[in-house]
């Protein structure tokens, strides 16, 4: 029977009738009969594949085949943004069969949340966070709420995979079968990864023995191969001049790197006279939908974001994507390229535009390895002990007192391993838990360090550093670092934010807030965090490019050709097909020049004190060696190696949450662990090397 007589007559009429589709895409036919089935399922398809049609339209049919009542269908979204886009388009689909979908997040009112407990949607669209929170909640009744729960749709679920967030994503999950009382029907959709039966397994959590299918789409020779570009322009001041004077008339989503870059390349655009916006995580919801929104219906204009639009936010039709320098990794690519190409009579483009000769030959070698076929797998974080420490306390509130073995409920979860008894102990040892005889409740230290408007600070896996809430009178414009308030100025103190200056008129420093008015010009932006190091894989691509190799399909200007040749001069005795180079120092330092990617070289590092600086910034493409290592001591050093993992620094422990909530030895291993690559730095070590002495 064909894909589409399968689905139920009520999908079929609407289909033909209201979209008037005369059939489905291959892939969301290849999605009807597993996904019917009740099969866990993972479906991949390029932005703007009808993904998101692929698993609601045989989740409906099934709702209605088999009389699916109340909240039966969770879709989970890592961005709120995301999920508000979405909610009009699925609760349109439902209303087809007389069904509804709502959202539930942090910015839904209460009044939204009433009305939800009291006529549930049959679909609720929500995050991770959300679910949490309605788990522990002394307002929601989650047996009641999803008493009928049958399926979870995770959209985007590369997003969560490769963060603790998917951890704590399927912790829930697994609390949550617990709550429906009976096993869920999961759902990824995802765009092209490396790993996908990986991915999918993943995915299912503790219930991995279920029927289980991949979802791909067939590779096509037809398929029109992408516009991509690479220039240098040398500044971000010469690339909002590139931007202003290219494709006029046309709308252009440029990516960038930061926050900080965000607002000035923003800045730089207006006062070229382009129509521009901004969108990134520090604005408000209020203003990075008013930016959206008027991007979405205007031609003539730039909208500058970070990744928050990588993901699959409408913004209306596209012409162009920029990209400020290049992504870190192929998917990401992926992504941002998918966001063009989707009207008919266009074609996917990217322009890449390198403000300096490292941003560069990364993207260069980042395009050799997608110009080779490779994208990256998804690789969870290892060891999340911090998150099973999240979720017994977690569980703890959620029932109101447990046992000691409430470790055993999510079964063989990764996220709970050996350790997990341990970690239990040390939450009633240190009064996150109080005994009552063989059950536990909720401790003062818990109480203490989560309990802040009824733990809501629990709900949260990531650690951000405090930010100021920016008030321009009422408007909630977004945040800022404290920097920017700290810093020593000359004169009234300016912020940019939003692509506007802003006059700091007064800081409340205890309720962290900053009021500003419109000023003219001057203003700064500034936030806390760096960019994550480069792949193996990246950095090997970034030598092939120095040894004479290109990406194919891809065109470089006269000055990005140009550049590469200085890069090749600069490089070129540094690399090699055949071997690895090492130049032992004289009066200077000496290099390793490894090419391995940044964490193969923090653990070669940490294993070879003896020959390793232990003092310098660790980058992908070499390690500088200790002053005076001879040749016979660095053979002997690298023959002998004993594998450690990179050292940590005690502020480092900061950035995991609920690390206090770990013995220090536990925290410690869990952040060591994700530091280094072992692997990669093992066949570092195996490949021959060239051993030569600087003159």
């Amino acid at each position: 029977m064909d894909a589409f007589d399968r689905l139920h007559p009520g999908v079929q009429y609407h289909l033909a009738n209201t979209l008037r589709w005369n059939s489905l895409r291959p892939t969301q036919a290849d999605a009807v009969e597993p996904i019917l089935s009740g099969q866990d399922t993972l479906v991949l398809a390029p932005t703007a594949g009808g993904k998101t049609e692929a698993a609601v339209f045989p989740l409906l049919s099934r709702m209605a085949s088999e009389d699916w009542q109340g909240v039966s269908v969770v879709y989970v979204c890592p961005l709120r943004a995301l999920l508000n886009n979405l909610q009009p388009r699925i609760d349109g689909y439902a209303r087809w069969l007389g069904r509804a979908a709502a959202v539930w997040h942090g910015d839904v009112g209460r009044t939204q949340r009433q009305r939800i407990l009291a006529d549930r949607p049959d679909i609720l669209l929500t995050t991770p966070e959300s679910i949490e929170a309605m788990l522990v909640s002394t307002k929601v009744d989650p047996r009641v709420l999803f008493s009928g729960l049958r399926a979870v749709v995770v959209d985007e679920i590369h997003a969560f995979a490769g963060d603790d967030r998917g951890w704590h994503l399927l912790a829930v999950l697994e609390r949550l079968s617990r709550v429906a009382g009976r096993e869920l029907q999961r759902v990824g959709l995802s765009a092209t990864v490396g790993n996908p039966e990986e991915l999918l397994r993943w995915l299912q959590g503790s219930f991995h023995a279920r029927d289980s299918l991949v979802v791909a789409p067939a590779a096509t020779a037809a398929a029109v191969a992408p516009d991509i570009t690479v220039d240098s322009v040398g500044s971000l001041f010469n690339a909002a001049k590139v931007i202003a004077s290219l494709h006029s008339g046309e709308k252009r989503l440029v990516f960038v790197d930061s926050r900080r870059q965000a607002e000035e390349i923003g800045a730089m655009l207006r006062d070229n006279g382009i129509e521009t916006y901004i969108s990134h995580s520090s604005l408000s919801a209020a203003e990075r939908r008013r930016s959206e929104a008027a991007f979405a219906d205007a031609r003539d204009t730039v909208i500058v974001a970070t990744s928050t639009l990588e993901l699959g936010i409408d913004v209306g039709d596209l012409d162009r994507v920029i990209q400020i320098g290049s992504t870190r990794s192929v998917a990401s690519f992926l992504q941002r390229l998918g966001r063009t190409g989707r009207r008919a009579g266009t074609s996917r483009n990217c322009l890449f535009l390198c403000a300096d000769d490292e941003s560069l030959l990364l993207a260069a070698g980042m395009l050799k390895r997608w110009s080779d076929g490779w994208v990256e797998p998804v690789e969870p974080p290892a060891h999340p002990r911090h998150i099973a420490a999240q979720q017994l306390i977690a569980l703890c509130l959620q029932e109101h007192r447990i046992t000691a073995d409430a470790v055993s409920l999510w079964g063989d979860l990764a996220v709970f391993d050996e350790s997990a008894g341990q970690i239990f102990e040390y939450l009633a040892a240190e009064s996150y838990f109080e005994a009552d005889g063989p059950f536990f409740h909720i401790g003062r230290e818990a109480e203490r360090r989560f309990g802040r408007r009824y733990f809501s600070d629990l709900t949260a896996v990531f650690t951000a550093a405090p930010e100021f809430l920016v008030l321009a009178g009422r408007v909630e414009v977004g945040t800022i670092g404290t920097d920017l308030l700290t810093d020593k100025v000359d004169g009234p103190r300016t912020l940019l934010l939003g692509g506007r200056s802003w006059k700091v008129t007064r800081v409340d420093w205890d309720r962290r807030r900053c009021f500003v008015e419109p000023a003219d010009s001057g203003g700064k932006a500034k936030w806390s965090g760096s960019g994550g190091g480069l792949s193996y894989d990246i950095a090997r691509g970034m030598r092939e490019v120095v040894l004479g190799s290109l990406p194919y399909g891809v065109k470089f200007t006269g000055r990005a050709s140009d550049m590469i040749q200085q890069l090749r001069l600069t490089y070129g005795e540094n690399a090699a097909h055949d071997k690895l180079i090492v130049r032992l120092p004289s009066d200077s330092a000496g290099r390793w020049w490894t090419w391995a990617g940044t964490a193969a070289n923090r653990t070669l590092q940490a294993s070879l004190p003896t020959i390793l600086d232990p003092r310098q910034r660790i980058d992908e493409k070499s390690i500088r060696l200790i002053p005076g290592v001879t040749v016979e001591e660095f053979s002997a050093a690298v023959g002998q190696v004993r594998w450690q993992e990179p050292a940590v620094d005690a502020n480092a422990l900061r950035g995991l949450k609920f690390s206090a909530a770990l013995p220090f030895n536990l925290a410690e291993q869990t952040l060591r662990s994700r530091l280094g690559d072992q692997f990669n730095a093992h066949s570092v070590v195996g490949e021959f090397r060239s051993v030569r002495r600087n003159d």
